[in-house]
């Protein structure tokens, strides 16, 4: 079958010998396969959704910033942001407002003029009690009625 070893080398003398370097490889193996996710889920997707909003906030700004209206810069924008989501579910108007507005906030020198647009992300349209959404989607009351 396998090759035998010596039969001193059974010997309880040389079996401290090799127990620390499979004490070693026991340790490194056991935390190899326990924590082999490092860095947390939610670590990760936080960084995504930063990177998301960074991204989003680059593109309104600098539409803004040229000389472009809210609305257009805005869907831009948020066309960037809704296709760079990987996840089930698109992202909502409101988060998309909120991932560009804390881009903004945390790199202020990236993003030098454009704290003074972040209010437009937030306005509600003319009579309504809504928050705003992307142009040409339903609210809930026009797909459920009131």
């Amino acid at each position: 079958m396998g090759q035998r070893l010596p039969a001193s080398f059974n010997h309880p003398a040389h079996a401290g010998a090799a127990r620390p370097w499979r004490r070693q490889l026991g340790k490194v193996l056991a935390l190899a396969l326990v924590g082999a996710p490092l860095v947390p889920a939610g670590v990760e997707a936080q960084t995504r959704q930063t990177t998301i909003g960074t991204k989003g906030a680059q593109i309104y700004c600098f539409m803004r910033n040229n000389g472009n209206t809210h609305t257009v810069s805005w869907d831009a924008a948020y066309a960037v942001i809704k296709r760079q989501g990987d996840g089930p579910f698109k992202t909502s108007p409101q988060h998309a407002a909120v991932l560009i507005t804390e881009a903004v906030v945390d790199n202020p020198t990236e993003f030098p003029d454009c704290g003074r647009y972040l209010g437009d992300l937030f306005k509600q349209p003319e009579g309504s009690g809504e928050a705003p959404r992307a142009s040409g989607g339903l609210t809930r009351n026009d797909r459920y009625g009131s």
